[in-house]
């Protein structure tokens, strides 16, 4: 029998509980050791916690914007102080809303996480993460990008093609990303596509590194100019209140707690 997972005051997701083990598997092919890794809308802290829980010697920076702080920072403050793997360390996490240039943190990360969020962000908002992320990240830094995207050489899902229809019925500035669109884009700022793996429920994990110092000095403001994507690479912008359970994939949040993001 699997245990019950313990119910706390704060905010939960599901999917990052399901998700949670895949994503570590993957992590730890992927991150150096002692890693510091800036995590971009922490949501819920479940893959904060169990990610330093699991990765010795991790230094994890959680973030979100102002209006989900509360939650995250309760969930860390119950679970992220005990049972860490040895070296871990979970750090209060911070306000970060990827349009302001001022709220990225200093670094530099050797890498920059984010989960299931790509889809819920504002297409204009979407080159503001990668710069942010380029801007960051030490040499050689590795952005990691989990969840649902549609194209890129592999075959849409039904259950993923059914979502990102779904959510452009809701609004038309809603969407799944486009892998190619979005590959693209990070490769104008400097960051290079090292994978694009298969992960369960449909979703996939992309993994680009930063090229050596380039653009370690690049102003988000600098990338309007990527704001020009087809449809195909449209995202979320808002959601309505209902919950959509087309694919565990995506967790899709109300429209109050969209960040963009």
């Amino acid at each position: 029998m699997v245990p019950a997972v313990p119910t706390l005051p704060v905010r939960f997701s599901e999917a990052c509980e399901r998700n949670k083990e895949p994503i570590l598997l993957v992590l730890r092919d992927w991150l150096p050791p002692r890693a510091r890794v800036l995590e971009v809308g922490s949501g819920s802290g479940q893959h904060a916690v169990h990610f330093a829980r699991h990765l010795a010697g991790l230094q994890w920076q959680p973030s979100d914007r102002a209006e989900y702080l509360g939650d995250l920072r309760e969930r860390i403050s119950l679970e992220g102080r005990r049972d860490l793997a040895p070296g871990a360390r979970l750090a209060d996490p911070i306000e970060l809303d990827v349009d302001r240039t001022d709220q990225w943190p200093q670094g530099p990360y050797e890498a920059v996480f984010s989960a299931n969020t790509t889809h819920i962000m504002a297409a204009a908002s979407v080159p503001c993460l990668l710069a942010g992320a380029a801007r960051v990240l030490a040499p050689d830094g590795l952005l990691l990008l989990y969840g649902p995207f549609l194209g890129g050489g592999v075959p849409t899902a039904p259950s993923n093609a059914a979502f990102d229809a779904h959510l452009r019925s809701l609004d038309p500035t809603m969407g799944v990303r486009n892998a190619q669109v979005f590959t693209e884009q990070a490769r104008s700022l400097g960051l290079e596509a090292l994978a694009d793996g298969a992960m369960p429920a449909n979703n996939r994990i992309l993994v680009f590194r930063k090229r050596g110092a380039v653009h370690s000095s690049i102003d988000i403001s600098s990338v309007s100019h990527l704001n020009n994507v087809d449809d195909a690479g449209l995202i979320i912008d808002k959601v309505d209140n209902s919950t959509v359970a087309l694919a565990e994939t995506i967790e899709v949040r109300p429209a109050r707690e969209l960040f963009r993001q």
